[in-house]
Parts: C-alpha cells; structure tokens; sequence
C-alpha cells in the first residue's frame, strides 16, 4: 500500500485499484479550512486523471468524527471579502469530489454535519456505522447548505423530506438516517471503512470503462424525462461498446476466466 500526502490535512492511500482519499485533520475533526479544502480539490483533481483508480473511498482519520464541516472558528476573523475569496476554494473541495469520474464511497463514522455531510453526499454511495450523526445545521448559524446540500438531499430523499432535515438544521442518528436513506448501508460501530473498502474492492473488479460510462450516465440523466434519459443512456453506451474492455468481457466471459480489463 502506498501512500501520497497533499498538504497537511489530506492523503491518498492506494489499495490496487482502490483509491483512499483520508481526511487527516483530527485536531479539529476535520473541519473543512481553506487549506484544507485546496487539498482536497488537488488530490481529487490528481485522481480524476488517474486511470489506475477504478473506485475511491472517502474516509476520515478522526475516531469520533468524519467531518464536522466548514471551520467556524477560521471564518469568525473573516471579513466579508475573505469570505467571498473564500467561496471558489471551498466549492472547489466540493464539487472535486462530486465531479470525480469513477464511483465513489463515504465511509461515515461519528459527526457528518454540514459541509462533512455534503462531502459525503458528493459520493455515489454513504456506507455508516452506528455511531453516525448527520445533518445540514447551516440555518441555525445564519447561512444555509453550500457545498450542494440543497440539490443533492432532494436528490438523494426527495424534496420535501430535504426541506424538513434543512429548515430544522437537527442532527440524524444512524438508524433514522438509514431509515430515511441520507446514508445506502448501516454497518457495526467501527466498520464502515472496512466495508467500504470491501464494496469499493467488488466493484473494482468490474470494467473500469463501463464503470465511468454506468456513473456518466446515471449522473446526467438523473432528473431527465425517460425518453431524454435513454439518449443519455445510449450515448454512454456507444462510448463503450467498442472499447478494449468490451472486447475482454466478452472474450473472459466465453473463455470461463477473469477478465484482465485494458481500461479503453
């Protein structure tokens, strides 16, 4: 397993195709700082290009927290115009992770709240352990959801349930949230990153070409009209269907053996 450090509060971890991206500010339970949030962007623009990493796993370094969001106690010595300079930085954080081209896994323990949550509801799918708390508290500290809360949660739980959980700003324990479905699987106290990775590991094996072109296509067509989706659907599937990994497929399917995908 290697390892790769961007800046002082992020690093990549590689496991085969798997890709860790750890949260490593434990100090202050990885409150989103500008620093911190430039990291993030660099290691997720790093991984976007990446071909190797088929599957990223977002995890936290914390043992009591995945990310309590943006850091308060930095943003109360801003101005309004180091607020505003701050605004790209930390939608960039945001919106790298969001943006990244292959699958992508939370690994949810402790407090996911505000930008924390948004991180994770940036990837495609949450796994949490029991101990999870979550939540979208921002209108209770005069500002609201601004890492793309407001669009994935209805998204995610449909609207009016989003309205509720935003207009509240309350906290979701793990089993409410996975009753609601703000997180995809509820694991035992201390497991979520090893189930993530396991997830992350299965789905690894699959094409990573068709793995791209699945998510391409369940991204772009999400809130489409059926007939409008299908042509989303139909174009991905033109990406793939002559590519070197479709060829493999077929060819390991009939020769009874794994698939050694090229990855075009």
């Amino acid at each position: 397993m290697s390892e790769e450090r961007f800046g002082e509060f992020v690093l990549v971890r590689r496991h085969g195709h798997v890709a860790e991206l750890v949260m490593d500010r434990p100090k202050a339970m990885n409150a989103v700082s500008t620093e911190m949030a430039r990291s993030l962007s660099a290691a997720c623009t790093a991984l976007a290009g990446d071909r190797d990493a088929r599957v990223v796993v977002l995890t936290s370094s914390h043992e009591r927290a995945f990310c309590v969001g943006a850091d308060l106690k930095e943003r109360n010595s801003f101005s309004d115009a180091d607020l505003l300079r701050q605004r790209p930085v930390t939608r960039g954080a945001y919106t790298g992770v969001l943006e990244l081209p292959m699958p992508t896994i939370a690994a949810v323990h402790g407090f996911a709240l505000g930008g924390g949550f948004e991180l994770a509801l940036s990837c495609d799918l949450i796994v949490a352990d029991r101990t999870a708390v979550v939540g979208l508290p921002e209108v209770s500290v005069g500002v609201i959801p601004g890492g793309g809360g407001t669009q994935l949660l209805p998204r995610r739980i449909g609207a009016a349930r989003a309205a509720e959980l935003i207009f509240s700003a309350r906290r979701v324990e793990a089993a409410e949230a996975a009753e609601l479905g703000l997180v995809d699987r509820l694991v035992d106290e201390g497991r979520d990153r090893e189930e993530a990775l396991d997830l992350a590991a299965r789905i690894a094996g699959n094409s990573p070409v068709g793995l791209r072109a699945a998510k391409r296509a369940l991204r772009l067509g999400h809130g489409l009209d059926l007939r409008a989706g299908l042509e989303v659907e139909d174009a991905a599937w033109r990406t793939v269907a002559f590519s070197g990994d479709r060829a493999e497929g077929v060819a390991a399917f009939n020769e009874k053996r794994k698939p050694e995908w090229p990855g075009e």
